[in-house]
């Protein structure tokens, strides 16, 4: 017997949203790791952190992998509209660029959820 429809597609969404945060923090894998010993970095990061929760009235109702996911893909799509390039080679991780930061924050984020965690971070 097969479950009903809207069963199988919240299950869906959730799966394509954890991978769309893992593929994300995958991408800053380095962001992630410089995070771990800049103390600079991880202010900034949890800055981010703060005003994407703001963002997505997290402190109303609870962040979901959806939610973080579709921001993190919202936050790409508009930064490519105006010309941004994601990095091809190493990134200075000292002073990382506005959207990197913010995606940077997204995986901080996803961590706080349950299940699956995209990558590595230290607590916010």
């Amino acid at each position: 017997m097969r479950p009903p429809l809207h069963q199988v597609r919240a299950r869906t969404v959730v799966q394509s949203a954890r991978s769309t945060l893992t593929a994300l923090a995958d991408s800053v894998a380095e962001g992630v790791a410089a995070a771990t010993t800049r103390p600079g970095l991880l202010a900034l990061v949890d800055q981010h952190a703060a005003a994407i929760r703001e963002s997505l009235d997290g402190d109303r109702r609870p962040l979901s992998a959806a939610a973080l996911a579709g921001y993190a893909e919202g936050v790409r799509t508009a930064a490519l509209q105006h010309d941004w390039q994601p990095p091809t080679g190493p990134v200075d991780w000292s002073a990382p660029d506005w959207t990197l930061t913010r995606l940077l924050a997204v995986c901080a984020l996803a961590r706080t959820l349950g299940g699956p965690r995209p990558g590595p971070l230290p607590p916010l």
